[in-house]
């Protein structure tokens, strides 16, 4: 079903078993050969709280809380951003779903790859969360300088270049597919070196600037 010289990166939940018995859950992306052979995975770090894990389920559980959606087996963080070798298919970073909006939290700096993949089912947010998503999708290519490639259940699915400009999307609620090349990474970016430090350093610039103009005005 892959189809020749393909290869699928595809949502899956990965269990944690211990003595027999399912104790945790990983939302995983795997990546699947034409053969079926899974040669490389991510999973997921940035949880949903009560989504996907109960917050402090020991004192909330007792009094009734669960989480919000189906189950009670929690999701397990995965250790952060990394980059998968695909072989022929390049160096992939994988930020499934809301993962995409942390900026300074989406590349393994020791690692980066050739481009971002971002799943997500969107559906959870009507029609005013997708639009969002991909915006905050196309901040973190122009952050670090990577094309990121979203695919959804229910839109908005999109190629995006490294200057967060989208060349080709699948609108809301349609059934499609996009064929073409992966834009090429653009050189690393002063954020993507310095991260949220850079912020950080913006905003204490602007903070002195206020500062000074206040006294100016007052004096």
């Amino acid at each position: 079903m892959i189809g020749e010289d393909s290869l699928l990166l595809t949502g899956a939940v990965d269990l944690e078993i211990e003595n027999d018995r399912a104790v945790g859950a990983y939302n995983a992306v795997t990546a699947i050969t034409e053969q079926g052979e899974i040669i490389a995975g991510y999973n997921k770090a940035h949880l949903v709280p009560y989504g996907e894990y109960l917050a402090l389920r020991w004192l909330l559980e007792p009094l009734g809380a669960t989480r919000l959606v189906a189950g009670t087996i929690d999701f397990i963080p995965g250790p952060g951003p990394q980059t998968l070798d695909l072989g022929e298919w390049g160096q992939a970073g994988i930020q499934i779903c809301y993962e995409i909006v942390f900026p300074g939290q989406v590349v393994d700096p020791e690692h980066r790859p050739d481009y971002l993949f971002n799943p997500s089912n969107d559906g959870w947010f009507g029609s005013w969360g997708p639009p969002q998503h991909l915006a905050q999708a196309r901040m973190r290519a122009i952050e670090e300088g990577l094309p990121v490639l979203r695919s959804t259940t229910t839109g908005i699915s999109a190629v995006i270049d490294s200057r967060g400009v989208v060349r080709r999307h699948i609108g809301m609620h349609r059934a499609e597919r996009i064929d073409g090349l992966i834009p090429p990474a653009a050189a690393p970016t002063l954020f993507s070196r310095l991260g949220n430090i850079l912020s950080l350093v913006w905003a204490i610039l602007f903070l002195a600037i206020a500062a000074v103009a206040k006294y100016r005005r007052s004096g």
